[in-house]
């Protein structure tokens, strides 16, 4: 494993109570920062911080499409840390593969509301603690789907591909404040957001990989957690790929 440098950063990650989350939480913790794990699951949050470590991580019960709970565990964070230096927005959920005729206004909004907004409402909450300390990391995790389009995902990959953009729009926005925002597009990545695939979707976007395989969260961590340090210092606004070869541009 590579020696990253966050040694004294305080870090927030969302949707960490396992999974991917959890994987980039511990490569973080790993690598000497102390990280505030967000996610709406106690007893998991629980869990995921015996794994890691009372002493280098704290909890907050956050729902990342309530405003309020966001702003209260951004405010906690900073309290308990005096500072806040990255960001990583990881919450997400895939919703029903079924073509887009068939998704409900509901779903399309619960998609949209967890993955795009969460990851504004969570930017929105943190991105001016990052500036106020004068240096800030921010990773939001989009998807290869957000680039190419999945068929029978419309609401994820338009969700995706909001973040893809909402991360070019803050990267520019904070270009000169040394608070840098990228994505990670992963292709996919065998976690718990597969049990709400069918098996015949999981056959499916696993033959587009060229490789032949899932991703590991250990892989999608190592990157995201190399984004969060001090030596990506010339990339913001920019996405980075995982995709076993299927990614085209």
């Amino acid at each position: 494993m590579n020696q990253l440098d966050t040694a004294g950063r305080v870090a927030i990650v969302t949707g960490a109570a396992q999974g991917l989350g959890l994987a980039i939480a511990k490569r973080l913790s790993e690598s000497g920062a102390f990280v505030s794990l967000w996610d709406r699951d106690v007893a998991t949050l629980e869990r995921a911080q015996a794994a890691l470590g009372v002493e280098r991580t704290m909890i907050h019960e956050v729902d990342v499409t309530n405003a309020d709970q966001i702003d209260a565990a951004a405010k906690k964070t900073a309290e308990r840390y005096q500072k806040i230096d990255i960001l990583v927005n990881n919450a997400g959920i895939m919703g029903p593969t079924i073509p887009t005729w068939d998704t409900s206004e509901s779903v399309w909004r619960r998609v949209i509301d967890v993955n795009l907004t969460g990851t504004f409402l969570c930017c929105r909450a943190v991105v001016p603690y990052l500036r106020s300390g004068g240096y800030g990391r921010v990773v939001n995790l989009a998807s290869i789907a957000g680039k190419e389009g999945n068929a029978n995902a419309a609401a994820y990959s338009a969700s995706k591909a909001g973040i893809i953009a909402l991360t070019k729009s803050l990267g520019k926005e904070l270009a000169d404040s040394n608070v840098l925002v990228n994505c990670v597009a992963p292709a996919a990545v065998r976690t718990a957001i597969f049990g709400e695939m069918s098996d015949e979707y999981v056959d499916f976007i696993k033959s587009k990989i060229p490789m032949g395989r899932f991703g590991t969260a250990d892989e999608i961590a190592a990157l995201v957690s190399w984004l969060c340090t001090e030596e990506c210092s010339f990339s913001t606004g920019a996405v980075f790929d995982l995709s076993g070869g299927r990614a085209t541009y």
